[in-house]
C-alpha cells in the first residue's frame, strides 16, 4: 500500500541488512519499558500506523546505537533530543554521520518541542517527509483529464 500524505505519493525505501548490534537489544527493551514522557507522548500518535499509515518502530538498534524512533519503509530515524543533547553535539553529529552512512534520513526535535509544540512536530516531520520522499511524477493536462506518468530514472535510479 503506497504511503500518501496531502495525495502526494511518498517513495519508500528499503535497505537490506541494516547493522544491529545485538547486545544493545537489551538496553533498547529496557528503553522502552522506561521510557521518557516525551517519547511516550510521540509514540502515543506514531504507533499503529496512526501517522500517515507509516510504521515506527521504538528503540531501534542501529549499529552501535539506538534510534529514538525508525521508520523501516522510508529509512527514517527520529530523535527526540532532550536537555542533555546540549552537551553531546558533537556525539549527535558522529551518530547523524554514521546514519546518514547507511542511507538513513534523520530527523531531529527536542523533548520540550514535543510536550509544548506536538501539532508543530508533527507537522514538521510530515513536511521532511513530503521534502525528503516525494515520489516524482510529472503531470499532464488534456482536456480536464490529469494523468500521471512516473519521471524517467537518472543514472539507473530506482
Amino acid at each position: 500500500m503506497p504511503i500518501l500524505i496531502d495525495n502526494i505519493q511518498i517513495k519508500t525505501h528499503k535497505i537490506k541488512n541494516i547493522p544491529r548490534n545485538k547486545e544493545l537489544n537489551y538496553y533498547a527493551k529496557r528503553n522502552r519499558h522506561k521510557g521518557n514522557i516525551a517519547e511516550v507522548v510521540f509514540w502515543k500518535h506514531v504507533n499503529k500506523k496512526q501517522f500517515f499509515g507509516i510504521d515506527f518502530n521504538r528503540q531501534y538498534v542501529i549499529g552501535k546505537y539506538i534510534a529514538d524512533f525508525f521508520a523501516r519503509s522510508l529509512c527514517l530515524v527520529v530523535e527526540i533530543d532532550g536537555s542533555s543533547h546540549n552537551e553531546k553535539m558533537n556525539y549527535d553529529s558522529v551518530r547523524d554521520l554514521y546514519m546518514q552512512s547507511l542511507g538513513l534520513k534523520v530527523f531531529r526535535t527536542t523533548d520540550y518541542d514535543v510536550m509544548n509544540n506536538l501539532d508543530i512536530v508533527l507537522k514538521e516531520l510530515k513536511e521532511f517527509i513530503i521534502k525528503n520522499y516525494e515520489h516524482e511524477t510529472e503531470e499532464f493536462i488534456n482536456d480536464n483529464t490529469t494523468f500521471y506518468q512516473e519521471a524517467p530514472m537518472e543514472n539507473g535510479d530506482s
